[in-house]
């Protein structure tokens, strides 16, 4: 019986010592150095300027017009026509002072040549196949391309003269 009870104290002891409560301990990882994140560092690219932004004086479009002089004053009877066409024919597609379906007027005058915007008036259709700036605009407006509204040129005249008001 002696033997039986040492037995069983040595198996319970075991047992108790084999069933207790194991910590286990979070090990750090082994590491010779510390590693740096790379970071990146992007230089900064030249912003790109959009086809609406951009200024081309030079390029004068393809169309009927292949000059146009400008006074030195305003007609104001020429300008108010200019708004008046441009109210009825423009306004669906373009505002006067921000981005809409097509680009803003305002300060047009300051980055293309009234040939250019004259032509673009008349003669849309061409001046998107061949014109490499109408082109751009086209893309940077998702593909809208801008309706030819068969306006007359003394119609597109009285409309560059309102545009050289909007600044």
């Amino acid at each position: 019986m002696k033997t039986t009870l040492k037995l069983m104290t040595v198996l319970f002891v075991t047992l108790l010592l084999s069933c207790g409560g194991k910590e286990e301990k979070k090990k750090e990882p082994i590491s010779y150095g510390k590693k740096e994140v790379p970071t990146k560092v992007e230089t900064p690219k030249e912003a790109a300027v959009t086809a609406s932004k951009r200024i081309d004086l030079a390029t004068k479009g393809v169309g009927p017009i292949k000059s146009v002089t400008l006074g030195a004053e305003i007609d104001q009877e020429m300008v108010t026509h200019g708004a008046d066409v441009y109210k009825k024919m423009c306004t669906a597609c373009h505002r006067t002072d921000k981005k809409f379906i097509g680009p803003a007027p305002t300060g047009i005058m300051k980055r293309r040549s009234p040939e250019w915007i004259m032509n673009m008036i008349l003669n849309p259709e061409e001046m998107v196949k061949v014109d490499p700036l109408a082109k751009e605009l086209l893309m940077e407006f998702n593909g809208a391309p801008m309706a030819n509204q068969n306006l007359s040129e003394e119609d597109a005249r009285a409309v560059l003269e309102y545009f050289r008001t909007l600044k």
